[in-house]
């Protein structure tokens, strides 16, 4: 995976699961580490599956999401039940 600008805008856009009914929708971060810890830490799993957030034009899977998550290099603190 390419060096992400953990400060840098991102784009949230949730998975479409008709099965899980929630009212998060697409929503614009300034930052991208805060895009990731919403995105990690409050959607449903259902809906972090086929979500992606888009940082400087680049398309971030749910996998991706996560493993910068977990990473070292993620500047914020993460909670304890993530």
């Amino acid at each position: 995976m390419k060096t992400i600008d953990f400060s840098a805008p991102a784009e949230l856009f949730p998975s479409r699961n008709r099965k899980v009914a929630s009212k998060v929708r697409y929503r614009r971060f300034d930052k991208a580490s805060e895009a990731i810890r919403f995105a990690v830490e409050e959607l449903p799993e259902a809906q972090l599956l086929g979500a992606y957030i888009e940082i400087n034009e680049a398309r971030l899977s749910h996998q991706d999401i996560k493993a910068l998550y977990e990473s070292e290099s993620y500047p914020l603190k993460r909670a304890a039940n993530a």
